[in-house]
């Protein structure tokens, strides 16, 4: 409650100092303050806004060169008085990068020279050591609200965060089917009129265990699946035509279909692969294998 109430117009051009900067969002910090500012910058990089740590007391032995004066520099210190930061503020000012401080003393040298200070709630720490608890706690919530207020400026979606993530349990799910489907090239494709002795070899080399069946027109006829096969298993099924086995108008998918949905269809009509269209001319097929190979589950 402490923070939300502290969420003024100081919060307001932080954001749009973030927001509307040209290079990059530098974060720093000493210490438990710099732990802070170090998760800060990956929860920024993450969410759209180019964002990396520079340690304060490396900053003024070369890594001073890391900041541009298009980048926005975002300061923590639970006193204000950190004397690791005076190099990187000296830096700043000569330059002109613009200073956000997110501290807890009012009184400080980092809020007199901030273009943008942020002053946390007088709330005492966890016990009466003094060890920083409450103070990086509230930081890291604060921080997190200025991530999401830019996040939300910029029209940031699920979608941009699985591109970012992909390596991650939300970034696979956020894969689409055109990014799992076998394509056009490799897919088992047979004619309507073709004989299933010739049907059977190419569902062998395809290895998918299906058939995809097109009209004259390239469009889908329907697919023949091993299902399809084993209700089919009586009389001279060899010299059948495929249109004579096959399932007529199957289920098909669009490419944009997110493939946490595609498994969930798998899995609520009981089969293992679903062809992917594109005004209903097949582009690609995916089996229940390629998602979990993927870690989609």
């Amino acid at each position: 409650m402490a923070i939300s109430a502290g969420l003024d117009e100081h919060f307001v051009r932080a954001v749009e100092l973030i927001y509307h900067a040209k290079g990059k969002l530098i974060t720093t910090g000493m210490g438990k303050s710099g732990h802070i500012a170090r998760k800060i910058a990956a929860t920024f990089a993450s969410t759209g806004t180019p964002s990396h740590f520079v340690h304060p007391a490396e900053a003024s032995h070369g890594d001073m060169g890391m900041i541009s004066d298009q980048d926005v520099i975002l300061m923590l210190s639970n006193s204000g008085e950190t004397a690791e930061l005076h190099e990187m503020i000296a830096y700043a000012r000569r330059f002109k990068i613009p200073m956000i401080a997110l501290v807890r003393r009012a009184k400080s040298m980092l809020v007199d020279v901030a273009d943008v200070p942020i002053v946390l709630p007088a709330v005492p720490e966890a016990s009466d050591v003094g060890a920083p608890t409450t103070s990086t706690t509230m930081m890291l919530a604060y921080a997190d609200a200025l991530a999401m207020a830019v996040l939300e400026l910029r029209g940031f979606t699920k979608e941009d965060f699985g591109i970012l993530h992909p390596g991650g349990k939300l970034g696979q799910g956020l894969k689409r089917a055109a990014d799992l489907m076998h394509k056009q090239e490799s897919l088992p494709f047979v004619r309507a009129h073709d004989v299933m002795r010739d049907v059977l070899l190419v569902m062998t080399r395809g290895a998918l265990g299906c058939a995809i069946v097109l009209n004259e027109d390239t469009t889908l006829a329907g697919i023949i699946t091993d299902g399809d096969l084993r209700r089919h298993m009586h009389g001279d099924i060899l010299n059948q035509p495929a249109h004579a086995i096959m399932t007529a108008a199957p289920l098909t998918i669009p490419p944009t279909m997110l493939a946490a949905e595609v498994v969930s269809l798998l899995n609520s009509k009981n089969i293992t692969n679903v062809v992917v269209v594109d005004d209903m001319r097949p582009i690609g097929l995916v089996h229940i294998h390629d998602c979990l190979r993927a870690g989609v589950v």
